[in-house]
């Protein structure tokens, strides 16, 4: 049984990987820059894998 602040911690880190996613996800749809004074391959590459990181960490804190 996970205490109250790592599921808390868990949740949070869970919903910003999961958005970082979806956001990553619509911009490179749309053809848009992820990001601002980066080009559109390593900001499109940096922000999936950070998604991916923070998506599982959450994950691993709520088991």
């Amino acid at each position: 049984m996970e205490s109250g602040p790592e599921a808390f911690a868990g949740a949070a880190f869970a919903l910003f990987g999961a958005g970082l996613l979806v956001w990553t996800a619509v911009c490179v749809r749309a053809g848009e820059s992820v990001a601002d004074g980066v080009s559109r391959s390593s900001g499109m590459a940096l922000a999936l894998l950070f998604g991916a990181v923070f998506l599982g960490t959450g994950c691993w804190l709520l088991l």
